[in-house]
């Protein structure tokens, strides 16, 4: 890390370091995951370099959904005066009075660019299984344990009184392929898949966003058997702290995932809630009480056998035919599935570039591969850092007992 003044945050340190090495995408992204706590709009701004410098954009999508969610938390914006007629009152749970809620102008909230159309619940039927998820083979057996066993043995949980359904809360590192995972456990239980992030659910609209919710989990039970996913869950189901009305408005929609999760609405028979997250501690206790999503995972970084095979897939029909993957492997201890990918992608520009100046193939190598390793910090460095004090001083309910094992296996406290 280059030189940091004693007195200064944290958040220019690392912003220094961001200035200091602007190509890195890696670094950047957690810059802005930093900033969507302390100051959305100069995440905002981060955001845009980071889609500049062609930042994934998966990842980026993601990113705007939690910028929204920020700006929620922090703020609470008027409606458009053209688009509200006068205040109707609402009688929230608990309340002595009714409380003045902008109602809009009109019912048709599908061009608002929320959830509106069925469409977007499409369900799918993925292709790929747990079979398919090379390595991982701790990762695998926590799941079979603590989610698919049952499952897959139906007559035996009825005979015990379980119903076809089950949630699932994965955590661990970003970018460690918690949905592949997710596609592969629906692949596993022959059921349909529906994708869900905070993207795909916020509206301009009072009231679009739960009836987006209400939406995703009706398709759901029509498509039985079928898993449902919530990317980024902690951007959705956080932590119902008080404060103005952009915290109502993700309290509202926490509230309306505890009855849809409850099967207030409809029997959730056939029904699988699986969620991802990165901050596990941020989800809201409501969510995580028994009978709700009161089983965890933790996905870890790929072991030595999926890195391999992450190398091997990415570097597939590319003129890398004399690498060694295992030599990779061994030398990206720590990496995610995106620092990989990164890698890769890294050197393979290299390769170009240099056959592009020669006038002829220049392939990758192995020692190409393994002296741009040396230039790449894992991702997953920063996480560990930031759970050490949770795991410390947080209060533990055993969704972490997998990560403290893993730590103490690895020397890391």
């Amino acid at each position: 890390m280059t030189g940091a003044d004693p007195g200064d945050s944290f958040v220019e340190v690392i912003a220094r370091e961001v200035e200091a090495d602007p190509g890195n995408p890696a670094l950047r992204e957690d810059f802005i995951t930093l900033l969507l706590e302390q100051d959305p709009d100069r995440a905002a701004g981060e955001l845009k370099a980071f889609e500049a410098l062609g930042g994934d954009p998966a990842r980026v999508r993601v990113l705007r959904a939690r910028l929204v969610a920020a700006r929620l938390r922090t703020s609470n914006p008027p409606p458009p005066a053209e688009a509200t007629r006068p205040a109707a009152p609402v009688v929230r749970p608990g309340a002595d009075e009714p409380t003045p809620v902008p109602v809009p102008a009109h019912d048709d909230r599908r061009d608002s660019g929320a959830a509106g159309s069925a469409s977007l619940w499409d369900a799918e039927r993925p292709a790929v299984t747990l079979a398919d998820v090379a390595g991982l083979a701790e990762v695998k057996r926590h799941l079979d344990t603590a989610f698919l066993a049952p499952l897959r043995n139906p007559e035996l949980a009825a005979a015990f009184g379980q119903k076809p359904g089950g949630s699932l809360l994965m955590y661990g590192p970003p970018g460690c392929g918690k949905t592949f995972i997710a596609r592969a456990i629906a692949g596993d239980l022959g059921a349909s898949f529906i994708h869900v992030t905070l993207a795909d659910l916020l509206g301009k609209w009072i009231g679009e966003s739960e009836k987006a919710i209400r939406s995703v989990f009706r398709n759901a039970r029509a498509a039985s058997p079928c898993v449902v996913f919530f990317d980024e869950f902690d951007a959705l189901g956080g932590r119902r702290t008080s404060g103005g009305g952009g915290s109502q408005a993700m309290r509202m929609l926490v509230t309306q995932l505890l009855e849809e999760l409850d099967g207030v609405a409809g029997a959730n028979d056939g029904v699988y809630f699986l969620a991802a997250t990165n901050r596990p501690w941020d989800i809201d206790s409501a969510l995580r009480r028994p009978g709700r999503i009161d089983k965890t995972v933790l996905v870890l970084p790929p072991d030595a056998v999926a890195r391999a095979a992450i190398v091997r897939g990415a570097l597939a029909g590319k003129p890398a035919g004399g690498v060694d993957v295992v030599a990779v492997a061994a030398a990206t201890e720590g990496f995610s599935g995106a620092d990989l990918g990164h890698l890769t992608t890294t050197v393979l520009q290299q390769a170009m570039v240099e056959s592009m100046s020669s006038g002829e193939l220049v392939p990758v190598t192995t020692d190409a591969v393994l002296a741009a390793v040396g230039g790449i910090t894992p991702s997953t460095a920063s996480w560990f850092d930031q759970v050490a004090p949770v795991l410390e001083y947080g209060v533990d309910d055993g969704t972490f007992d997998q990560l403290r094992a893993y730590r103490v296996g690895r020397g890391m406290g």
